[in-house]
C-alpha cells in the first residue's frame, strides 16, 4: 500500500511539474453583446483548451471595438482582450497560442464576421480561414490562414 501511495505522490509531483513549466496561459476577456450564444460557445471552447476566460455583456460593443482600434472591416462577432493583444472573433486555439508565442508587434488578430464551422459557430467550415493582423496599416495583412 505504501508503494502505491508513494507512485501516486511521484506522478501528481510529475504532472505539477510538467504543468508549472509549460506555463499558465494569460487570462482573457471576451466582450459580447448579451444574448450571444455562439460568443459563450468560443469562451467554453477556450476554456476546454486551459484559458481563462471571463465573459463581459456589453451593449456597446461598438466603442469597445474602436477603443481596441479594430477596424470596421476586420470586426467579428466578440472581442478577446488577452497578453497585451485583442483578438477580434471566432478565432481557433492554435492561432491564438501562435500569437501568444510568438508576439510580433501588432494590436492583435481578427477572424472578421461569424464564418460558419469556427470554434463556437454552428456548421461545417467550408474554406480555410484568414486570419487578419490588426496594426495601423490601412490594408489588412494575412496573419495566418488556417
Amino acid at each position: 500500500m505504501r508503494s502505491i501511495v508513494s507512485i501516486g505522490l511521484f506522478v501528481v509531483a510529475a504532472l505539477w511539474a510538467i504543468t508549472s513549466q509549460a506555463g499558465e496561459k494569460p487570462e482573457a476577456i471576451l466582450y459580447k453583446t448579451p444574448n450571444c450564444g455562439c460568443c459563450e460557445g468560443h469562451a467554453d471552447y477556450l476554456r476546454g483548451y486551459g484559458y481563462k476566460v471571463t465573459v463581459k455583456p456589453s451593449h456597446n460593443m461598438s466603442q469597445i471595438k474602436k477603443l481596441a482600434g479594430v477596424p470596421a472591416s476586420l470586426e467579428g462577432c466578440h472581442t478577446i482582450k488577452i497578453g497585451g493583444y485583442v483578438v477580434e472573433g471566432h478565432v481557433p486555439v492554435n492561432v491564438l497560442d501562435k500569437l501568444l508565442s510568438e508576439r510580433p508587434k501588432i494590436k492583435g488578430i481578427s477572424l472578421p464576421g461569424m464564418p460558419q464551422g469556427s470554434p463556437g459557430m454552428s456548421g461545417h467550415k467550408s474554406a480555410p480561414f484568414a486570419i487578419y493582423e490588426i496594426d495601423s496599416s490601412v490594408t489588412p495583412k494575412v496573419y495566418v490562414v488556417e
